[in-house]
């Protein structure tokens, strides 16, 4: 046995608990996550994990700001609760009795710079949706938002690619990386695009004639065991069919655009076609990654959009978008034409880390309280 000839000892702590056995370690997953502290000690692959993700983190800030992007920081706590469809948090100022929410995006406070004359901003930000807890989703997460002046939707494709792979070299050593038992294939070219409308029938093997007609999906989606309520228009019931028969097959990099105008309220209306919008979201291993799009700079486009969701919001549904006055007198000021993103920071770690839980990519994951 190695053996110490020790002279002089000073205790500099209590440890008053056994690690776990050296040979099997820490095996049971609710452990892990809920002690990561000991989890840190024993389990290498974790360590690895973390290092990993904080170089990740520091990859993408650095070809942000390499690439003319000033990083910004915008309220976590705000009166209304924008820039995407998702239920919030709620919580209250006592000094000014008021009722604030916790951010579910950045967005409309990010494009309220571009108003401003800042033309390419970035914020790493941590968000919160309170919403169910699985594998791909925890309710308070990271990610990195960024408006760009000038630019559109097709410019970020191109942009994503790029810094994808920058991140997969950095992190990885390669742009071709493993995740699962597959490889995933990163290499800027090598990324497939593919309209909403034709992915539905490329790759989830229905006819425009059954996707278009209302019946027949609110029925087939009923049928799948999924909800369909009969307020619920066409176009959402084809967004439905499309995460139930095409999402989870888009496992080597998709960029799906044109999704349908009246699921995407802040998107630019397509020049030639008016019901759909020049959006994009991007789609590896099976999960959304990233959602962008041109931004939607027209006041009166605007107010009318938000006027639907608030008479969806008035119908039951709680994730609508709220009418944000500020928000339309920021862009009666006028906001330059702009493409706009975010990237999910945790799934994006999960890719680059092999990891099949985002429970893995966070440091203390939201669970049930022990105590």
């Amino acid at each position: 046995e190695l053996t110490i000839a020790c002279r002089n000892l000073k205790l500099i702590t209590r440890s008053m608990r056994p690690l776990p056995e050296k040979y099997h370690g820490l095996k049971d997953m609710e452990t892990r996550y809920r002690q990561r502290y000991v989890d840190l000690i024993v389990t290498p692959r974790a360590r690895e994990i973390f290092v990993k993700r904080s170089l990740i983190v520091r990859e993408f800030r650095r070809f942000m700001e390499d690439h003319g992007f000033m990083e910004v920081e915008t309220p976590i706590m705000q009166p209304l609760a924008g820039g995407a469809t998702a239920k919030p948090f709620k919580t209250h100022h006592n000094a000014l009795d008021l009722d604030l929410f916790l951010r579910i995006a950045p967005e409309l406070y990010l494009k309220r710079l571009l108003v401003g004359g800042f033309e390419k901003v970035f914020e790493l930000n941590r968000s919160f949706r309170n919403e169910g807890i699985d594998t791909r989703h925890n309710p308070e997460f990271t990610m990195c938002e960024f408006y760009w002046a000038y630019a559109t939707f097709e410019d970020l494709m191109n942009f994503t690619e790029q810094l994808f792979a920058h991140l997969a070299l950095a992190a990885c050593g390669s742009t071709v990386v493993p995740y699962q038992g597959q490889e995933i294939d990163l290499t800027p070219g090598h990324w497939k695009r593919l309209s909403f409308y034709d992915s539905l029938t490329e790759i989830g093997g229905h006819s425009p004639d059954f996707y278009n007609n209302y019946n027949k999906v609110r029925n087939y989606i009923r049928e799948r065991g999924e909800k369909a309520a009969d307020s619920e228009s066409l176009q959402k019931l084809q967004a439905k069919l499309f995460d139930l028969d095409v999402e989870d097959k888009l496992i080597q990099p998709h960029f799906i655009y044109h999704y349908p105008t009246e699921i995407s309220p802040l998107s630019r209306r397509n020049d030639q076609r008016p019901e759909i919008t020049d959006r994009f979201e991007l789609f590896i291993t099976g999960r959304e990654l990233s959602n962008a799009f041109s931004e939607l700079n027209d006041p009166v486009d605007q107010r009318l959009r938000f006027e639907e969701q608030v008479r969806e919001r008035e119908a039951g549904d709680d994730e609508a978008h709220s009418m944000d006055e500020d928000y339309l007198r920021a862009l009666e000021y006028g906001m330059p034409p702009a493409a706009g993103q975010g990237v999910g920071i945790d799934r994006l770690v999960m890719l680059l880390t092999d990891s099949a839980s985002i429970r893995e990519v966070i440091l203390f994951p939201l669970l049930r309280p022990e105590f």
